[in-house]
């Protein structure tokens, strides 16, 4: 009995200890849009979804658990893969709000399954699949960064800005200054690429980032802003 005793232990703590891996804890989300734009106009290009050419405006790109010292958790849980039933009646709206643009052409579910299988299972504590991604289609509606800088004069017309106006602009809107990513275009012009916005761990309220990407730095403090 005893035997049988001290192994149930043993098993309830190896139990215990692989929950624990599994639910790993974070701090905050960074919820990540992205202009198609900038994208496209690198020498790299891109390729439209089998579905439709995206709209004239930023898609996302992801909702990424982190931490407050910058690491983040990734691949939490390969035992709970993207299954595209789980999320079939958002399906219209991820094509729509969340196309890929990668090559050659998708539907997007490779996307959405990436960034799931990496990001996503490190918030099922939290968020079941059709939850996280659903989260995410909130925050865009939420988070309507093509209406904000246009509202401040800044609009995808291949001109130039400074970095300060397009960030004073959104932080202005929403209350927290967001990271500004850029890229360069085929002629190595920093272009904007990315906005990240953080938001806390319960995907609730927006928040002033605890810490801020370190890479994607603009190499300029003007700006273009491409059209799509």
């Amino acid at each position: 009995m005893e035997f049988k005793n001290s192994l149930l232990i043993e098993l309830l703590i190896v139990q215990c200890l692989l929950v624990c891996c599994l639910a790993q804890g974070f701090d905050f989300f960074y919820f990540v849009q992205q202009w198609p734009g900038s994208y496209c106009d690198t020498q790299q290009s891109c390729c439209y979804p089998t579905t439709w050419k995206p709209n004239s405006d930023f898609g996302i790109h992801g909702l990424w658990p982190n931490n407050d010292d910058g690491s983040y958790p990734s691949n939490c849980d390969p035992n709970n893969p993207f299954d595209q039933s789980e999320v079939s009646d958002l399906i219209s709206s991820l094509q729509t709000s969340w196309p890929t643009l990668a090559c050659p052409s998708g539907n997007g579910v490779s996307f959405w399954s990436h960034e799931w299988d990496k990001h996503g299972t490190c918030s099922e504590s939290m968020f079941d699949q059709h939850g996280y991604f659903q989260l995410a289609l909130n925050l865009k509606g939420q988070l309507n960064l093509l209406q904000i800088l246009q509202g401040a004069g800044i609009n995808p017309d291949g001109g130039s800005y400074s970095l300060s106006s397009i960030q004073g602009a959104i932080n202005n809107a929403i209350g927290s200054t967001p990271w500004i990513e850029c890229n360069v275009d085929e002629s190595g012009n920093s272009q904007l690429f990315q906005v990240y916005i953080c938001v806390d761990n319960s995907g609730s309220n927006i928040i002033q980032c605890p810490i801020m990407p370190n890479s994607g730095k603009c190499g300029s403090s003007t700006i273009e802003f491409p059209t799509f």
